[in-house]
């Protein structure tokens, strides 16, 4: 287990390597912290990582939308969105096909709206003890150890947290950790966490909480992140992606196989299961990306000379992708 001055050591590398650049499974182990209602709070025990070699513990996915005019084959045609992995988030070596295009758009004020639209959206995966549970859930897993999926709001308050002096122990110390407290009111129509904040009281695990880590053990967090995609799954999400930008309905025939919307099955031959909404989804967390160069080869100045709106311009920015491409 990292101690708190390897881990305030590390953020503060992070933070300067930031500032210098300023141009799971079928069962119901993650707790569903959205569902409660506004002016509720959870209560919840955090936990180291299972995999020692990570200084933090918590491990940060990153995801992007691609919007669909519904899906293909079907009548009712209702707009899908399919969540696939951005490759950033696997290694700071990695190459995003689709930030790669994206990035030179935000040196266009016309194209910033739709460079937003298909920004990586960023989470962050947790495990711990839910130890006041507002939802009271009427099914909770054997395993008492939960993962939590976690926001950029309230990353920033736990993160905040760590590098506060008066914090002397890290707060997933079994004996001198912390709680923390999940609070929901609404602010402008939409959620808020910033109320959240650690206890101010260490608490040491219970004998329950103790005997539940030695039973059961800890999860190593990246195994919960999507499959890193391969060259074919590259491909594919290069494919899905022009098809969004150009309007197109999501194909489950060329694509169900490797990304697909929930709710529906991969294409076997047998008919297409309408997508549906789960009963329980996450909360839509939004980043907000700062405009960098536009990417080599890429004029975004073609796309803002275009004076048609809608349609015509996505035609644009496909062109614009197709002819790097061919570079």
């Amino acid at each position: 287990m990292a101690s708190l001055a390897e881990i305030r050591a590390k953020l503060q590398e992070a933070q300067n390597k930031s500032s210098g650049n300023s141009t799971g499974g079928g069962d119901n182990a993650i707790y569903p912290h959205w569902n409660m209602q506004e002016g509720k709070e959870a209560v919840v025990r955090l936990l180291p990582d299972g995999d020692s070699s990570n200084t933090f513990f918590w491990v940060e996915r990153a995801m992007i939308k691609l919007e669909f005019a519904g899906i293909k084959g079907e009548t009712d045609n209702k707009k899908i969105q399919v969540q696939v992995p951005c490759v950033e988030m696997y290694g700071p070596n990695e190459t995003c096909p689709i930030l790669s295009e994206v990035r030179g758009w935000f040196k266009d004020k016309s194209l910033e709206e739709m460079g937003r639209k298909y920004w990586k959206k960023r989470s962050y995966i947790f495990q711990g003890f839910v130890v006041e549970d507002p939802l009271k859930e009427d099914s909770v897993p054997e395993n008492p150890i939960r993962r939590f999926i976690i926001g950029p709001q309230i990353y920033q308050i736990i993160r905040n947290g760590l590098i506060d002096p008066e914090i002397n122990e890290t707060p997933t110390d079994y004996l001198r950790g912390l709680d923390f407290r999940i609070a929901k009111t609404s602010k402008g129509g939409f959620a808020d966490y910033s109320t959240s904040k650690y206890s101010r009281r260490e608490r040491a695990l219970s004998d329950a909480e103790k005997a539940a880590i030695d039973q059961y053990g800890l999860f190593d967090l990246k195994s919960f992140l999507p499959k890193k995609p391969g060259e074919v799954e590259l491909k594919v999400i290069k494919e899905m992606f022009e098809a969004s930008v150009n309007g197109e309905a999501y194909d489950p025939t060329r694509w169900s196989q490797y990304y697909k919307p929930a709710g529906i099955g991969s294409a076997t031959g047998d008919p297409v299961a309408k997508a549906v909404k789960p009963a329980s989804t996450e909360e839509s967390y939004e980043e907000e990306p700062a405009p960098v160069a536009p990417v080599k080869g890429v004029n975004v100045a073609d796309a803002a000379n275009s004076s048609a709106e809608g349609n015509s311009r996505a035609q644009d920015i496909l062109a614009m992708i197709r002819n790097r491409q061919k570079q």
